[in-house]
């Protein structure tokens, strides 16, 4: 019997590429270095690694940063969060734990940041990793030093830009179809807020994915890519824009504003000193679009939302993002079970 040699499923992995994060307060600061969550990448890689091949991308095709703070161990705790974060919390600050105590203490949390340290490596390629900060939890910065090392020493992979992938989709020289894909899937940290907001070129390719019925997985702050939808990208490079487009309604949901004050006040976007504050809040930029944003009154819980008529599958952050990966993949397979003639 010979082996199959059929190509594998695609799908898109879509991460922010920006590298600060700019703020309202203080007046002229000059904004905090950030990246995008690895957990709430590689739950949803991690589920379908075995079966399909990652088509990588970022809006302007440079490779994207690795936010060191969603490095912390709390935040490796699935739908733990809460209580991974309350555990390690007592025990940096009460029990005056070290880096390597808490790791001692914390074996399962450790396991999961290191198994999906490896699958960036394998995936990702050579990709920069964001400086600390003043309030960096400290057994993350222990460990930074040797996660830059790990990534410097891997080859560069290919990153598109979003237009290319666009153009590409438009092309019928080129192989490749939006409409190919399994699904897209987008991690938050606060990266996206820089450059998935209000994007012109984000708005074409969400109303391209859902018009060829491709599920949207948008997770924490990623879903301030539905902010871009009232644009669209012609052929001619034209931008038109409809504040009454196709995604208007939608249910979803995103990280609380009330949950970001409370990181802005006492955790590591906090300027030490000085009152900090971000240009905007997801949840309210997302509700002030016109969408139906559902939060929970727990920051820490966690919170997913299927909305079949958008092809819209939101989650609120890194807590959620188990669950998240599981109902992805049920999607995908009910569809490829219902649609058994197209490539998946």
């Amino acid at each position: 019997m010979t082996e199959s040699t059929a190509p594998r499923p695609k799908a898109l992995i879509v991460l922010s590429s920006a590298r600060v994060l700019p703020l309202s307060e203080p007046v002229g600061h000059p904004g905090l270095p950030i990246g995008f969550f690895l957990v709430e990448l590689a739950a949803v890689m991690a589920q379908f690694e075995k079966d399909y091949d990652f088509v990588l991308a970022t809006p302007d095709g440079r490779p994207p940063q690795l936010d060191v703070n969603g490095l912390a161990l709390n935040f490796h705790g699935g739908g733990s969060l809460g209580l991974a974060t309350a555990r390690t919390t007592v025990q940096s600050g009460v029990e005056r734990f070290g880096p390597e105590k808490l790791r001692e203490k914390n074996p399962d949390l450790v396991k999961r940041r290191e198994t999906e340290l490896a699958l960036a490596r394998r995936f990702l390629g050579r990709i920069p990793v964001s400086e600390a900060l003043p309030r960096t939890d400290a057994e993350a910065v222990s460990v930074r030093g040797d996660v830059v090392a790990g990534f410097e020493a891997l080859p560069q992979r290919e990153y598109l830009s979003i237009q290319q992938l666009i153009e590409r989709h438009r092309d019928p020289a080129s192989g490749f179809s939006l409409a190919d894909l399994a699904f897209v899937h987008m991690p938050g940290g606060h990266a996206p807020m820089v450059d998935f907001h209000d994007n012109p070129w984000m708005g074409e390719l969400l109303h391209t994915l859902r018009e060829v019925d491709v599920p949207i997985s948008l997770i924490c702050h990623a879903p301030i890519a539905l902010t871009s939808v009232r644009h669209r990208v012609d052929g001619d490079g034209k931008v038109t824009t409809d504040p009454d487009h196709a995604f208007k309604g939608a249910r979803i949901t995103t990280v609380a504003k009330y949950g970001e004050k409370t990181v802005l006040a006492f955790n590591y976007p906090k300027v030490p000193g000085e009152r900090t504050r971000l240009q905007f809040y997801v949840d309210v930029a997302l509700k002030e679009a016109g969408y139906d944003v559902n939060l929970t009154l727990n920051p820490s819980a966690p919170k997913v939302i299927w909305d079949a008529d958008h092809s819209l599958l939101t989650g609120n952050g890194p807590q959620a993002v188990d669950e998240q990966a599981t109902r992805l993949a049920e999607i995908v397979r009910d569809r490829a079970r219902n649609s058994p003639s197209r490539t998946r």
